[in-house]
């Protein structure tokens, strides 16, 4: 049997759909799509940049609630609304993860469930 636990951002969105922030199984974190709204506000609107570095210090803090750290993470799935903010998603995702180098997708969806969403990140920890 594994052991499974289940964290929580207190969001209503977590009951009323049916998802957890994270979920930990072993030693294996998988973080929910993150965004940058924090406080009920998107830090960083109209800047990919901001919201990316805001999306993976908000990964970090769940990993850490999980006992895992930035350098546990093997992937990351980066989803953003325009392909053309490649540069300053990379560069951010690259200030946390250059001597990680976890593997990751970067793609380009139609929308995110507030057009003042740039980007959306996935991320999956393997503890060591």
């Amino acid at each position: 049997m594994h052991k499974r636990t289940n964290y929580s951002s207190g969001v209503i969105w977590e009951d009323l759909v049916g998802y957890s922030r994270a979920v930990k199984i072993d030693g294996r974190v998988l973080i929910s799509g993150t965004t940058s709204i924090e406080g009920g506000k998107i830090i960083g609107e109209n800047d990919a940049y901001i919201q990316t570095k805001t999306i993976l210090n908000k990964i970090e803090k769940t990993l850490n609630e999980a006992g895992a750290k930035m350098e546990d993470v093997i992937r990351t799935r980066i989803y953003v609304t325009d392909i053309s903010n490649w540069e300053k998603v990379g560069k951010a995702h690259g200030e946390f993860f250059k001597d990680i180098k976890p593997v990751t997708s970067m793609i380009e969806i139609k929308a995110l469930i507030d057009p003042a969403m740039l980007v959306e990140i996935e991320a999956e920890a393997l503890i060591s």
